[in-house]
């Protein structure tokens, strides 16, 4: 890992997204109130498997094909973690449901082709699947998995996850004819540098802190990619060379995990500072 010195200027936040249901699609955000949760209302809800007690992700599209079909997006601004406003839910066809309508449970059920329920908190212990797709370039093929959620949230690894413009434009020279769109990473924070660093400078971000706005994140890990990224959404293509492209330059990472250290607000345009 290079040496950074104190008080670096990293970039700024070009980018903002929030998930309201987890494996949905989400929104893009001007601004953001941040809490030692991540986004104030991301993750808030998610589908659980009626059957088996697992919470559905679109890591696992053998059993969840559709869930990049959903968008979910708050009707107003969120305030306050322990009142939410309710959540609209845009199916393919353009239809939009709503998390306080009485049939919510049924209609995504039928949408998803399982019987679910929507939940709105966790418990301890909850677990969901993966899937890694039968690709000669992965160590693990053709095999589910099952991970447990970080406690008493429906997050897979962190409460925030960011990625770089310096990145994606890596990755998007190795493979020209991929399309890496912001997307298919979901993260919360897309940071454009402003000092002319290139490739997956957030490597060497992890064991830092960083400041975003009122916000300071300690970084911890990088974000290991799973077939997420190559699933078809909006307009980007099912492309098995997203995930590849990042398993043989970068050990299948891209973007890192922070933990929140202190709350507070953040704003597109914001400037980062590494600690």
């Amino acid at each position: 890992m290079m040496a950074i010195p104190q008080g670096t200027v990293a970039g700024r936040i070009a980018a903002i997204w929030r998930y309201p249901v987890k494996s949905m699609l989400g929104e893009e955000l001007n601004a953001s109130e941040v809490t030692d949760r991540g986004l104030l209302g991301d993750r808030a809800y998610a589908l659980v498997d009626r059957e088996t007690g697992k919470v559905a992700s679109a890591k696992n599209p053998r059993r969840w094909p559709n869930m990049f079909d959903i968008r979910a997006a708050y009707v107003e601004p969120p305030l306050d973690a322990r009142s939410l406003p309710v959540v609209r839910i845009t199916l393919p066809d353009g239809t939009k449901l709503t998390t306080d309508q009485a049939d919510i449970e049924q209609r995504l059920s039928a949408m998803v082709g399982r019987a679910v329920r929507l939940a709105r908190s966790t418990v301890e212990g909850a677990t969901s699947e993966g899937y890694w797709p039968d690709h000669d370039w992965l160590s693990q093929r053709d095999e589910v998995f099952e991970f447990p959620l970080a406690p008493g949230t429906f997050f897979d690894g962190a409460m925030v996850h960011l990625i770089t413009t310096a990145a994606l434009d890596r990755l998007q020279t190795l493979a020209p004819e991929s399309r890496f769109g912001v997307p298919r990473f979901r993260p919360n924070f897309m940071i454009e540098p402003t000092n002319g660093a290139s490739g997956f400078i957030e490597n060497d971000w992890i064991g830092h802190t960083l400041v975003l706005g009122d916000v300071q994140l300690r970084v911890d890990r990088p974000c290991p990619r799973c077939v997420m990224t190559t699933l078809n959404q909006g307009n980007l293509p099912k492309d098995p060379a997203v995930l590849r492209t990042a398993v043989q330059e970068n050990s299948g990472n891209v973007g890192i995990y922070a933990t929140v250290i202190r709350s507070g607000r953040v704003q597109r345009g914001d400037g980062v500072e590494l600690f």
